[in-house]
């Protein structure tokens, strides 16, 4: 059995709590939470141990949960890697690109296993449709959210754009060549809502807009490569797959013929993958859980988290750029 205990017990750490609950080979030992009201309240609604402070929950587990603000990611996790515990931590892996490159240091020094929370890769419409993408060429993504005070004590791009960043990195594998991004401040100190193009050194482009002062939720990925067209609906767990094919069909129910220009015919098809509904955070969870008992890599690396991260604040650079072009 692998102890593990949970630092943060808000929103999504009671979330983490109730998943690990449920998880075999998980010993949950108890969890920390500096709110002395908070850490009352989900010690007595969900039956799990209260400890006094973050060092002795560290001390008494072999796996630590970090489910705090981002502010404090940097210290929580340091001081379990210090220790040699295994580390779950939630996304942006930590506040800055400095910190990062401090933590991936510790990280090696410790030789434990880092999981970083970018759940998106485990989204059931994600996964099912992750098959048919192949070097995809345009990407379009677009986040948005009812305002919620809870992430806005960082901008936009590190609260909700960064979901879609892992996205795009996982399924563009080249350098990145170009940035220019535009944010606005409306609510809070930093921008609530931005927009950035990125383009890719093997000639792919991508457009993504992430807001939390949307008047609904949204979470949907457009995706475009030679032949196909994807989409991917994070949020109504939806993915729809249509695919130009140069040999024509009849008898297939679902599909279009079209006709080009130059006459040649062409075959559009239509389908819906499987969608295998799971819970995302459990599952990342237990797949963390098998990296630790088996010695396997982890999905979501130590490292691509700080990849997320090094390209969220490239991204807020150019945000800044762009404001302060404008206001000259």
């Amino acid at each position: 059995m692998l102890k593990i205990g949970v630092l943060g017990a808000g929103h999504l750490g009671k979330i983490h709590l109730s998943c690990i609950k449920q998880i075999e080979q998980y010993d949950l030992v108890g969890f920390f939470d500096p709110a002395d009201e908070t850490a009352h309240l989900v010690e007595s609604e969900m039956g799990v141990k209260s400890f006094d402070s973050i060092d002795a929950l560290i001390d008494a587990v072999d796996v630590v949960d970090i489910v705090t603000p981002t502010i404090s990611h940097f210290e929580c996790a340091s001081k379990a890697l210090q220790k040699r515990k295994h580390v779950f931590i939630e996304k942006p892996i930590v506040a800055t690109p400095d910190e990062a490159n401090a933590l991936k240091i510790l990280a090696d020094e410790a030789g434990v296993k880092v999981q970083v929370g970018h759940v998106e890769r485990f989204n059931p419409a994600f996964v099912a449709a992750e098959p048919f993408i192949d070097e995809p060429l345009f990407i379009e993504a677009h986040r948005l959210a009812l305002f919620n005070p809870r992430g806005t004590d960082v901008p936009v791009v590190l609260d909700l754009m960064v979901h879609d960043l892992d996205i795009l990195l996982t399924i563009v594998k080249s350098p990145i060549s170009h940035i220019s991004a535009s944010g606005v401040s409306i609510v809070s100190p930093t921008p609530d809502i931005t927009n950035v193009r990125i383009e890719f050194e093997n000639g792919a482009v991508a457009n993504l807009t992430s807001s939390r002062l949307s008047m609904k939720n949204m979470r949907k990925t457009r995706i475009f490569q030679k032949g196909a067209y994807i989409t991917v609906d994070f949020l109504d767990k939806k993915a729809e797959i249509f695919r130009i094919h140069d040999e024509v069909d009849e008898s297939n129910p679902l599909s279009a013929n079209i006709t080009l220009a130059d006459g040649t015919q062409k075959q559009i098809t239509f389908e819906m993958p499987e969608i295998h509904q799971i819970n995302a955070i459990k599952t990342e969870l237990e797949r963390f859980r098998d990296a630790i008992v088996h010695n396997t890599r982890p999905t979501v690396t130590l490292d691509d988290g700080i990849n997320v991260l090094k390209l969220a604040h490239r991204i807020l650079n150019a945000v800044e750029a762009s404001v302060a072009k404008v206001k000259k």
